[in-house]
């Protein structure tokens, strides 16, 4: 058996292993309900949350899926899971640098092993899992244009559990997953962004107030005090925001300042 090959496909194409058809109504139905119910949550963990339940409840033999990000060249970083076990097993993948998830991740392929007790790619990954119980894994990259976002990977304690119908059903799933995960990320990052710009422009107000500042001196002095404290700007800006406190040796430096507080203050 050539085992370079087998479990193996293009990027978003099914593996070699992949022989057959599921019938088109039935899929077409699910993954549409699919994109309603992810398009609902209301963040991005939940959405992840959200994509790796219903992976369990549609893609036919998975009795555990979880989604990982790429972390560097041979690391993975899972985000949402389905049971603890996912965890244990993508420790083992990072551990060991090897294992069907990042091969999905790094080499743009479908990954599907019947049996890991029969499979021997991953020596060191693969005795492992198999303690754990571990027998049938079936790998996905997720990507959007231009943009590798990681995997989903399904696990089964099962030899033989994913067929063509588990491999075509979890193609498509993983196609929507990869959509919905890169616009929760957009969204999230979005409102962090927003978030971030309202908490700077409050501390800049409070700072503007009390120390007869400009808008430009006033965030000046925040980047300096997270620079002088070896602290986030946004921590900074959070702390002057939430308590009115500041450092006054640091007003003192602050350029074009003529004023001080006659306020008490606490080093942040």
């Amino acid at each position: 058996m050539d085992r370079g090959r087998t479990g193996n496909g293009d990027r978003g194409r099914p593996s070699s292993s992949y022989t057959g058809e599921v019938p088109a109504q039935t899929l077409a139905q699910t993954l549409g309900e699919l994109a309603l119910s992810l398009q609902a949550e209301e963040d991005l963990g939940a959405t992840l949350d959200a994509m790796v339940r219903a992976a369990v409840e549609t893609i036919p033999g998975a009795q555990y899926a979880g989604l990982t990000v790429l972390r560097g060249t041979r690391t993975v970083d899972v985000r949402a899971a389905s049971d603890e076990l996912v965890h244990r097993v993508d420790r083992v993948q990072n551990e060991t640098g090897q294992g069907p998830c990042l091969d999905a991740a790094l080499q743009q392929q479908t990954v599907r092993v019947p049996d890991l007790a029969a499979d021997d790619r991953w020596p060191d990954f693969t005795s492992t899992a198999l303690a754990m119980g571990v027998r049938s894994v079936l790998s996905f990259q997720l990507y959007v244009l231009h943009d590798n976002l990681g995997a989903l990977t399904l696990y089964a304690t099962q030899p033989n559990a994913f067929d063509d119908q588990s491999e075509q059903v979890g193609l498509l799933f993983a196609a929507h997953a990869a959509v919905a995960m890169a616009g929760a990320q957009q969204r999230d990052d979005m409102n962090t962004a927003v978030a971030t710009r309202d908490l700077i422009g409050q501390a800049k107000g409070i700072l503007m107030e009390r120390y007869r500042l400009t808008a430009d001196q006033a965030f000046t002095l925040l980047v300096r005090a997270s620079r002088n404290t070896n602290t986030k700007l946004t921590q900074v800006a959070r702390t002057v925001a939430e308590t009115g406190q500041f450092l006054e040796r640091t007003v003192d430096a602050a350029p074009g300042t003529r004023h001080r507080s006659r306020r008490g203050s606490i080093p942040l």
